[in-house]
Parts: C-alpha cells; structure tokens; sequence
C-alpha cells in the first residue's frame, strides 16, 4: 500500500469518525466558537445532512450523466451530427446562468427544497461531461475503429463494444469534474431550503460562529477531495485497462 492511499484512508476514517461521533472533536473547535456557542453544530445530525447532500448531488450527476452522454452519442453518428451546435448551446446553458440564478428562477416553479437544487445541478454539471463524451467518441484510434468495421460489426456494436469502452476514460474525466463542482455548487441549496451542508455554513456565518463554518467547509472539501482521487484512480485503471496508458507514454 503506497503512502498517499494509507494517507487518504486515515482521512476517510477521520471523516466518518467525526460524522458519526462529532462531540468527541468538540475540543478541536472549541477555540474558533465563542463564549457560550456550541463549538458542534447542533441544529441536525451532521451525517444525515451529508448522506442527503451526497444523495442530492448523486442524484443530478446521473441525470446528468445520462443526458450529455446520449447527446454526445447522437451528435456522433452521421444522422445526428448536424444537431451538434443545437446540443452544445444546451450543454452550454448551466454554466451561462448561474446556479443562484437558476435557483431564483426555478423556485417559483418548484417551489422550496431539494427540486429547484437538483435542476440547478443537474444544468451546472451537463457541460464538462458533454465535451469529454464528444472528444472520447471522436478521438478514437482509427486503426481500431477501421477494424471494427471490417469485421462486419454494426454502428451499435462498435458502439457499445469499441467506442464506448475506449472513451469511458475521458468520460469519467468530465464525471469526475461534474461530481466536485456539483459536490461544493450544492452548498448553495440550502438558500432555498433545501437540505445540504450549507445550512451547517450558513447557520455559523448567521450567529457568527466559526467553528460551524469550518466544519461545513472542511466536510465539503474532504468529500471533493477524496471522491476526486477516486474516480482518478478509477480512470488510470481504465486507461491501463484499455491499454491507452501504454499509448500515452509511447
């Protein structure tokens, strides 16, 4: 085991550790509190609004997922390629319109909670997955992409056994780059009350505790920490699997 895993395991522990049993850190913040605040957050289970800013930002990464991949595929094959400036303009809208904009607008539709955050990231995060799928699916090595369809394989096969596999490196990239914005964008659903780590921030900045504020923060930034490093890994193994780091290096 490589120090930097050992490392990022005994963070993890730490972080769920502190979730579970959060008073048992009171100590540690105790100095960033004042005189008569609580130096824990105390105004909800510090686990179940993480479990529930995760379940949220999950939620709209898949949503997300789902839809900048099938635009891509369709804008890749000859009957939709004429469709590709129409899909990017849609990628494009969320980071137009920021999500406090989108929330803004969303919310007298809606109405207040999680529904106005989900499309608001779900809008942030279609872009960067969009533009890994086109560049996955149209960067391909023709030598592979020519044999496919020497063999006799169809548009769908070569599809779902060629392109798909070899691009799902750079696909998990954009992934991967959707999950860490949406992880620390969706603090900023708890304006509208929806129920994420935010309303840990929002609460200390409101009384004037720092303590809550670096709690929020830090939970956040350790999430997008680990969670980065592990779809990371996830890629070079696909890369390594597909032998497309072997192609890198040469």
């Amino acid at each position: 085991m490589n120090f930097g895993l050992y490392i990022r395991l005994v963070v993890f522990g730490l972080l769920i550790f502190f979730l579970i049993s959060p008073q048992t850190f009171a100590p540690l913040f105790a100095p960033l509190a004042k005189a008569g605040q609580p130096a824990i957050y105390n105004q909800g289970s510090l686990l179940d609004i993480t479990l529930n800013h995760l379940g949220i930002v999950l939620i709209a990464t898949v949503l997300a997922t789902i839809i900048a991949v099938g635009l891509a595929i369709l804008v890749t094959r000859p009957f939709g390629a004429e469709f590709l400036p129409l899909s990017r303009s849609l990628a494009n809208i969320g980071q137009t319109f920021p999500p406090v904009a989108v929330l803004a607008l969303a919310v007298p539709i809606l109405g207040f909670g999680t529904a106005p955050t989900l499309v608001a990231l779900f809008l942030y995060g279609l872009l960067p997955i969009f533009e890994n799928t086109l560049t996955g699916l149209t960067n391909l090595p023709p030598a592979v992409t020519d044999a496919a369809k020497g063999v006799g394989m169809t548009g769908m096969q070569r599809l779902v056994k060629i392109e798909l596999p070899l691009a799902l490196p750079v696909i998990l990239a954009g992934i991967r780059l959707s999950t860490v914005i949406s992880l620390a964008t969706a603090t900023i659903g708890s304006t509208v009350a929806a129920r994420t780590l935010g309303e840990v921030i929002i609460a200390g900045l409101t009384a004037n505790n720092t303590a809550f504020v670096l709690q929020g923060g830090l939970i956040v930034g350790v999430l997008a920490v680990l969670i980065y490093d592990s779809l990371s890994a996830l890629e070079r193994w696909l890369m390594a699997r597909t032998g497309q780091a072997r192609r890198a290096e040469a």
